[in-house]
């Protein structure tokens, strides 16, 4: 018999197979020597109360043995002599875009002008010692996109899009723990995450795709005026220029401000989009789990380093926490000279001592007075990066306040310790950021203060600025056919398309635009 059942249990009860056996046992009046195996499906955490609760969906196996797999894989087969698909950057929306590609029989050729995950591993490296950032090879280019190294974090709202247990069966089918098909918030790692994102490249090349790193589209082929027939590309090692003929997904993440200012300069049709904006709020990860978990001794030896998430609205616009990151670090996601752009990762154990998120505020085109320039949320973003960096000494030094002092609008004279590795300066946040960010982070920090005992803090530190939260432009896209609203053949896909916002959502939309190039050829 295979029964499935809904569990409230103490956290060292779920800890592990053994005792979820005992407790289903105990609470059904079953056999425990009759139960040979427990699926853990769905795995949540209640810390709404002092009592902290793990709520579990399992599956127990009485007297049977479990046959059916953890996870469904899909099946690829050889595309050597398909049709071609060029798919633009290697990403999430690249990358799943690709696989899908490989199942529907036709030819992936991924273009990335980064380097591969392994070796753009190097060049992150670098930063903290030299201080400078390689323009192709940073925290959001190369391959595996800005999740790569920032991260891992599975969780999406959105539901509706497109198959989101599909994406999560991919990645176990390349290396990824199950487990993220049982956790409400499901987490690879940005230490595990590389190797699966190798995985699934030699599993296009290895079907007859084509990966080509360091290698970047300066430009689309369109014929007849109307129609995208393959992209134009340099090879930045030899400088060589090449073509690259098929239709053309265009995955190039939120942070190619190069195919944006080509595309407006060659007047395909784009538009501003709302972003978020605003900076990265880390704390002791001790005290973070006193307040979540209720609890002067913190997490314990059953939970996990402990999330929050808040938003409030101040002056009609959202302010919210944005990729919370327990147990994690700060590090610098700049892609150019002149900028400071900070994020936020986690490796699989979540086990450093600090814990952050972005703490960020809604700004619409119209807040910054040009809404009719598709680029002027970009420029918005700019223009932060730059000051950024010169209240850092021109260095990836970060301008940092702490949180209390914020909300006073007074200076930090000495700074906490931070994750961020190539250091902080002490600088007047409250006073140079702009207005419609600063007032209503003070207030929103007010408010999440009081819901939240203990988290207004001088403990914690303000590190400036996070401004790559999504893309800055929506490229213009039918509805139906997924094709942009002019030109035929080229498919704007993922995030940084203003299409998605995060590793599963910018999947689903390389799945749907990969399916929407196989109906256009046929």
């Amino acid at each position: 018999m295979i029964s499935e059942y809904q569990l409230r249990l103490l956290p060292q009860q779920a800890a592990n197979e053994t005792t979820i056996k005992e407790f289903v046992s105990r609470e059904k009046g079953i056999d425990a020597r009759t139960i040979t195996h427990v699926r853990v499906l769905r795995r949540s955490i209640d810390a709404r109360q002092r009592t902290i609760y793990v709520d579990l969906k399992v599956r127990a196996y009485i007297n049977e043995e479990s046959c059916d797999d953890e996870y469904e894989k899909v099946e690829y087969h050889d595309v050597s002599s398909a049709k071609p698909v060029i798919v633009v950057g290697a990403g999430p929306g690249g990358l799943f875009a690709a696989l899908r590609l490989v199942e529907l029989g036709l030819k992936p050729i991924i273009i990335e002008r980064g380097k591969n995950v392994r070796e753009r591993k190097k060049d992150i490296a670098l930063i903290t010692k030299t201080q400078a950032i390689d323009p192709e090879s940073n925290y959001c280019f190369g391959e595996g996109g800005a999740g790569a190294y920032s991260d891992g974090k599975l969780y999406t709202r959105s539901k509706k899009r497109g198959n989101i247990r599909k994406i999560l069966n991919v990645f176990c089918q390349h290396g990824a723990t199950t487990s993220i098909l049982a956790d409400a918030h499901p987490h690879i790692g940005t230490d595990k995450l590389p190797r699966v994102i190798e995985n699934m490249r030699n599993t296009i090349i290895g079907c007859g795709g084509e990966v080509h790193f360091q290698t970047k589209m300066t430009g689309l082929v369109i014929t007849n005026g109307d129609t995208v027939a393959g992209i134009k590309a340099e090879h930045l090692p030899t400088g060589e220029q090449q073509e690259f003929h098929g239709p053309v997904i265009l995955a190039t993440g939120h942070s190619a401000r190069d195919v944006y200012r080509y595309f407006h300069d060659n007047g395909i049709e784009m538009e501003p989009k709302s972003l978020a904006v605003g900076v990265r709020l880390e704390h002791p990860s001790e005290l973070i789990d006193q307040i979540q978990y209720h609890n002067k001794h913190g997490r314990g030896r059953w939970l996990p380093a402990a999330e929050y998430s808040f938003v409030t609205q101040v002056e009609g616009r959202g302010v919210y926490s944005f990729c919370m990151c327990p147990g994690g670090f700060v590090i610098p996601a700049a892609t150019g000279a002149q900028q400071i752009v900070v994020n936020g990762m986690s490796p699989s154990n979540r086990g450093s001592k600090w814990s952050n998120s972005g703490m960020v505020v809604e700004i619409h085109p119209e807040d910054v007075g040009e809404s009719n320039d598709a680029l002027c949320m970009m420029r918005f973003q700019e223009e932060i990066e730059q000051t950024c960096w010169q209240q850092g000494n021109m260095r990836q030094t970060a301008p940092a306040q702490r949180m209390v002092d914020f909300t006073r609008s007074r200076l930090s004279y000495d700074l906490p310790d931070s994750s961020y590795s190539p250091g902080l300066i002490s600088s007047p946040l409250h006073f140079w950021l702009p207005s419609i960010v600063s007032k209503r982070l003070q207030t929103a920090f007010g408010v999440f203060g009081k819901t939240s005992h203990g988290f207004l803090t001088n403990d914690a530190v303000l590190i400036a600025a996070e401004t790559r939260t999504s893309s800055p432009v929506r490229i213009l896209r039918d509805t139906v056919s997924l094709q942009h609203v002019r030109l035929g053949g080229l498919f704007p896909c993922g995030e940084g398309a203003g299409y998605a916002g995060g590793i599963v959502s910018a999947g689903v939309d390389g799945e749907r635009c990969a399916d929407a190039a196989k109906e256009y050829l046929g």
